[in-house]
């Protein structure tokens, strides 16, 4: 099942520079993976030390986030668009 998954400028020099890679899985968990398997480290940057999605990374698949429809679990439909967004803070 192949995705697009769009990456930050934060997290392009962990992919060779690239602003969107291809990738495979059912789950954010199985894309991920494969993402790592061929960048070794992307996952670290991403995931904090108990497997978690970092709180200050947002995922997407499509227009879902996927903090609020399973996490790491969230299906990725064949075609669909990954994007993974740092989150914003700060202001007044």
């Amino acid at each position: 099942m192949a995705v697009t998954v769009r990456l930050p400028g934060t997290l392009r020099d962990a992919v060779g520079g690239e602003t969107k890679i291809q990738a495979s899985g059912e789950t954010l968990a199985d894309v991920f993976a494969d993402i790592d398997r061929r960048h070794p480290g992307f996952r670290a940057r991403v995931l904090d030390d108990r497997g978690s999605i970092r709180s200050y990374v947002n995922v997407y698949v499509g227009d879902t986030d996927a903090r609020g429809s399973g996490g790491l679990a969230t299906a990725v439909p064949d075609g669909s668009e990954v994007m993974v967004i740092p989150a914003m803070a700060g202001g007044r």
